[in-house]
């Protein structure tokens, strides 16, 4: 098992490859780079483990929700190698990767941020076998004072409305190497990989006079 994982749901970009022992991530810290920082960041994963695009068994990513036009460029990228290796392409929530890395035995929210002052929001319990997480209600998109969450509330959402969901309480973004031991080990549902978008884009195309 070879897999490499990415995601473009949140202002950052995550890339990691996975091979059941080991992980290697790369992270872009600058927001809004998606269609930049994508593929250099694939070759440094792929060359930090030592692997070429053709040693790859599968490849994993983040379906959202998110902005319309990040969350394109992981989908089309994660869609275009899969179609030219000739491998699986595993799509995974985004705020499941948050859910499993949050470690939480009891219920408990993930939100994350949607923009337009409003947030993704999840909510989860966990679930069998062990570090499993199962989504029990979402993903919606919300304003925080119409939210409703249980138990701890966590991400990054939680740092951007403080006075709504209480101290800020990580994780902040989304783990690719999450996102890979997810897929390879069961732990959360896995989905086709097409975009969770929520809402219509911002661009639209103009009405006839």
């Amino acid at each position: 098992m070879k897999l490499l994982a990415l995601d473009t749901a949140t202002p950052f970009v995550v890339v990691a490859a996975y091979d059941g022992d080991r992980g290697f991530e790369r992270v872009c810290e600058t927001p809004m780079k998606h269609g930049e920082q994508v593929a250099p960041l694939i070759q440094q994963v792929l060359a930090d483990a030592g692997w070429s695009p053709a040693d790859l068994t599968g490849i994993v990513v983040g379906v959202g929700p998110g902005p319309f036009t990040g969350l394109r460029v992981g989908l089309v990228t994660a869609r275009t190698m899969g179609f030219a290796l000739d491998i699986p392409v595993h799509g995974l929530c985004t705020l499941d990767a948050f859910a499993i890395d949050a470690g939480i035995d009891e219920p408990f929210t993930v939100v994350t941020d949607a923009r337009r002052r409003e947030v993704y929001l999840a909510t989860y319990e966990a679930a069998e076998p062990r570090r499993s997480v199962r989504r029990t209600s979402g993903p919606e998109v919300v304003r925080p004072a119409e939210a409703v969450t249980v138990g701890t509330v966590v991400g990054p959402g939680t740092e951007l409305y403080p006075d709504t969901f209480g101290d800020a309480r990580g994780p902040m973004r989304p783990s690719a190497i999450t996102m890979a031991r997810a897929v390879a080990e069961n732990l959360v549902e896995v989905l086709p990989p097409e975009p969770l978008y929520l809402r219509r884009p911002d661009a639209v195309e103009m009405a006839s006079r």
